[in-house]
């Protein structure tokens, strides 16, 4: 099992990125699937989440508005559009798969305990 994210970089601010997520050796469809970012000397944070059949997204409220989660199942992939971009969103992006289909609670996507694994991780880098 291997998640594989990709599509970072540089990029200026109010600049936009595409980031992709892609499941190895497993399917990602009946899994929610969330992303994290981790910045040098912090904890891990949520940035966004969506369920299974991608019929909900959840963000945290620093992103909400700018970033974009979805996914596509026949490609086993889920993407993270990263619009507005701000020198404080740079950090390692890191994409992890959900221990269960669906939580009952919105809070439990936010969660890293919920999560059983985690990709590598690509790195954004916002400044002019």
């Amino acid at each position: 099992v291997q998640l594989q994210a990709s599509g970072g970089g540089l990029v200026q601010p109010g600049g936009s990125l595409r980031l992709s997520c892609e499941g190895s050796g497993f399917t990602l469809a009946p899994y929610g699937i969330g992303w994290f970012r981790q910045a040098p000397g912090k904890e891990r944070d949520f940035v966004a989440a969506i369920t299974w059949s991608g019929g909900s997204t959840y963000a945290a409220d620093s992103v909400k508005g700018r970033f974009t989660i979805s996914r596509d199942n026949a490609k086993n992939t889920v993407f993270l559009q990263l619009s507005s971009l701000k020198p404080e969103d740079t950090a390692v992006y890191i994409c992890a798969k959900a221990a269960a289909s669906f939580f009952y609670s919105e809070s439990d996507y936010a969660l890293p305990s919920r999560y059983d694994y985690w990709g590598q991780g690509t790195q954004v880098t916002v400044s002019s």
